[in-house]
């Protein structure tokens, strides 16, 4: 009796004991990450046609008309600044899911550019200058896959995987030009035309995986920092040209010598896989194009591919 009374004991004291070190050693379950990226461009492609302008840099001669110098226009707006926040759970020691809403601006991206190109020839000759620059602003949720490596000595290694949805966002693209002609004093100026036109994403979703590590810096609080590739690509639902002006005055709905279309079909674009006899388009159905309708045209795709660094805060519950 006193032998089953030792061992009950005993095993009462190892299994406070071992409750004990688990407790220890058991990580936090939820933690919060507030951080920081910048992100480089990868798998640059071409761009796509903006208005009706090829993605090419063009340089015209003298007379406008002789192409001196042509250079296509490649690009990802992959690259860019991305802050965030991101709510972990750890399973267990080594497994743990993350969800992250980020928000992301890509970097100024110039899609089509010419130079000098003669426009109009009565009752003078008009050339034209400009250029058509592009940028990405969107909202993501990135939930991931998180497996943790083992701490030593403050530092925790860790990898990741996920995927990257876009929840909100769109591709803004500012257009100036500058109209001239050629006087024997050199180039005056006719008009300055300023555009921007707004296009809507369809659904998608991306790819993302990461390595990191933490640093603690406090019982609760540590730094960490990850190296992250994401890739996927996006193409257009819509577009609406949302500014016009000539010479600083608004001329979104009036037509203009530079822009003599200013109806609800020139404004408004539906992006669409195939350009049908049925489609509202100039090139496929010009009998039947209704000016008071959406634009039928090919979805363009761009690409928001990148390597990015991340720095950032992590809290633990």
């Amino acid at each position: 009796m006193k032998k089953n009374l030792f061992l009950l004991g005993l095993l009462v004291c190892s299994m406070t004991m071992m409750a004990q070190t688990e407790k220890a050693d058991k990580p936090e379950s939820w933690y919060f990450k507030l951080g920081g990226s910048y992100f480089i461009q990868t798998a640059a492609t071409e761009f796509p046609i903006v208005n009706g302008a090829l993605p090419n840099t063009d340089v015209y001669g003298s007379n406008g008309t002789t192409l001196i110098s042509r250079k296509t226009n490649h690009g990802s707006f992959g690259e860019g600044f991305r802050s965030g926040l991101t709510a972990g759970y750890r399973f267990t020691t080594r497994l743990g899911v993350e969800m992250g809403i980020n928000y992301y601006s890509s970097a100024d991206k110039l899609m089509v550019e010419t130079t000098n190109r003669l426009v109009a020839t009565t009752p003078a000759n008009i050339f034209v200058t400009g250029d058509a620059v592009g940028k990405i602003r969107a909202w993501d949720l990135s939930p991931s896959l998180v497996l943790f490596l083992g701490e030593a000595k403050g530092f925790e290694p860790y990898t990741k995987v996920g995927v990257i949805v876009p929840i909100h966002g769109d591709l803004t693209i500012e257009t100036n030009r500058e109209y001239y002609a050629a006087t024997p004093n050199g180039p005056s100026t006719v008009a300055k035309t300023y555009s921007e036109d707004v296009v809507k994403p369809n659904p998608t979703i991306g790819f993302m995986a990461a390595v990191g590590t933490s640093y603690k810096i406090g019982k609760k609080i540590a730094l960490f920092a990850e190296i992250e590739y994401r890739n996927f690509t996006v193409h257009g639902k819509t577009k609406e040209t949302t500014v016009f002006t000539e010479n600083g005055v608004d001329k979104l709905h009036t037509p203009t010598t530079f822009r003599q279309d200013a109806s609800y079909s020139a404004i408004h674009t539906n992006y669409v896989s195939q350009l049908t006899t049925s489609s509202n388009s100039k090139v496929t159905n010009a009998a039947g194009f209704d000016d008071t309708r959406a634009t039928d045209d090919i979805s363009s795709f761009v690409g928001i591919s990148g390597i990015g660094l991340t720095f950032g805060l992590k809290y633990s519950l």
